[in-house]
């Protein structure tokens, strides 16, 4: 999700590994605010349901895991101060990961978990495989250790674990391999890749990245790692009181040690605000500062449903807690940075070797601003309207949300795609 620069000692990973990741996340984007504005009936219905289970792989696949996985290939070899191991293994975590996660989101909306899912899931193992394998490599060989980077690292073997399950889970439909049926395992699933995957790699770089994009001196290593302890511990307690159970006031445990993390991490980026060097902050910045406080949106949720109804048993607040997650932080963060780093590497690709010979665009003019507004602003209409759409079961609130959200992803869309097809523009 950075570039280094063009006079750093670091080799840049090659544009052509990160830029498909960048398109590809951006049409899956489009397509699950398509199927969501298909049938806005799915969120009044328990969340096990063909339509609402197509929409969220979409997003956490095919949105979120194929973004952060693009933009880490590049991010990475800053994080460790060396270079990207392979380009053929990132090649070929995008190759498997672009075929696997259609197959998956198709299997999910035509509810059939035969060949194709188990083929999709495989593949979506194999992308993420690929991806594990190159990043230690990469670290076994610079040896370069920092809170940032065992973050980052941490949260791919926690994606592992997830794809894996996931995958159990979808042999289990045909053949059972657990004790129980796989929808008693959804919770565990998606809080392997929620807090495991999402939150941890996404602290673990955000504190890396908004300080930077703020020119912050601030820096606070402890803080971090504390993060770090407080994210891997609650994920770890959250496990073992699945499998084992426990009373009410144990449920709790894992909700306040991510808790306490969350609260951490916020008040580091406020710190690292008030100590910047750069007074006004771009509005893709603020956008990622807004994601920060978002993930607290479904903390609140979950505490609510935990001590109001003492179960995970009421529909209407559980799919909140999903949207929140997949809608809200994690939309938020990447709505944000990718305007802060795709427009470097696009530069970077056009201008690097002809900078010298004429005044290039800034790489903030390789996008239009006022659209990115507009896709900001269409896209927080839309998370409220939703949201109260979603609590309400409200029809008509559900289908002006879900507009709203289309128009943002396809705003969102015009700007990527704008970038990503720049051509040299020298004066």
């Amino acid at each position: 999700m950075f570039i280094a620069g063009a006079n750093s000692p670091i080799k840049n990973t090659d544009y052509r590994v990160v830029l498909p990741f960048y398109a590809y996340a951006a049409l899956a984007f489009l397509v699950a605010t398509v199927l969501m504005m298909a049938d806005v009936g799915a969120f009044t219905q328990h969340h096990f349901n063909a339509k609402a289970l197509a929409i969220t792989h979409t997003m956490a696949l095919g949105w979120g895991t194929m973004m952060i996985l693009g933009a880490s290939h590049q991010l990475f070899p800053v994080l460790i101060e060396g270079k990207l191991h392979s380009n053929t293994l990132a090649y070929l975590s995008f190759i498997f990961g672009a075929i696997g996660i259609p197959m998956l989101v198709y299997a999910f909306y035509t509810f059939n978990f035969g060949l194709v899912a188990q083929a999709g899931a495989i593949a979506v193992n194999l992308a993420v495989i690929s991806y594990l394998v190159n990043l230690t490599i990469s670290i076994v060989q610079t040896k370069k250790h920092n809170v940032h980077a065992v973050s980052a690292f941490t949260a791919v073997i926690w994606l592992l674990v997830t794809t894996l399950v996931g995958l159990l889970l979808v042999y289990n439909f045909q053949t059972p391999i657990f004790t129980q049926a796989s929808i008693h395992y959804l919770s565990l699933h998606a809080h392997l890749g929620i807090i495991g995957w999402f939150l941890l790699m996404i602290i673990g770089v955000g504190a890396r990245l908004i300080p930077m994009f703020l020119i912050s001196k601030y820096e606070n290593q402890k803080t971090l790692w504390w993060i770090y302890w407080l994210v891997n511990g609650g994920l770890i307690s959250f496990i073992i009181i699945f499998i084992y159970g426990g009373n009410f006031l144990i449920t709790l445990i894992p909700v306040a040690l991510i808790g306490a993390a969350v609260i951490l991490f916020g008040r580091f980026i406020y710190k690292a605000y008030q100590k910047r060097i750069r007074k006004k902050v771009d509005e893709q910045v603020q956008t990622s500062m807004l994601s920060v406080a978002l993930i607290g949106v479904p903390l609140v949720i979950i505490i609510g449903v935990i001590l109001i109804f003492s179960t995970l048993g009421n529909q209407q607040f559980v799919t909140l807690y999903g949207f929140t997650i997949f809608f809200g932080w994690i939309t938020a963060i990447i709505l944000g940075m990718t305007f802060k780093t795709l427009p470097f590497i696009v530069w970077n690709k056009v201008y690097h070797d002809i900078a010298g010979l004429g005044k290039t665009p800034n790489p903030k003019e390789l996008f239009k601003n006022n659209i990115f507004i507009a896709n900001i602003i269409s896209y927080l209409l839309g998370f409220v309207i939703l949201s109260f759409g979603i609590i309400n079961s409200n029809i008509i609130a559900l289908n002006i949300g879900a507009g709203l959200l289309l128009l943002n992803a396809l705003l969102y869309n015009i700007n990527v795609f704008t970038i990503l097809f720049h051509q040299s523009k020298i004066k």
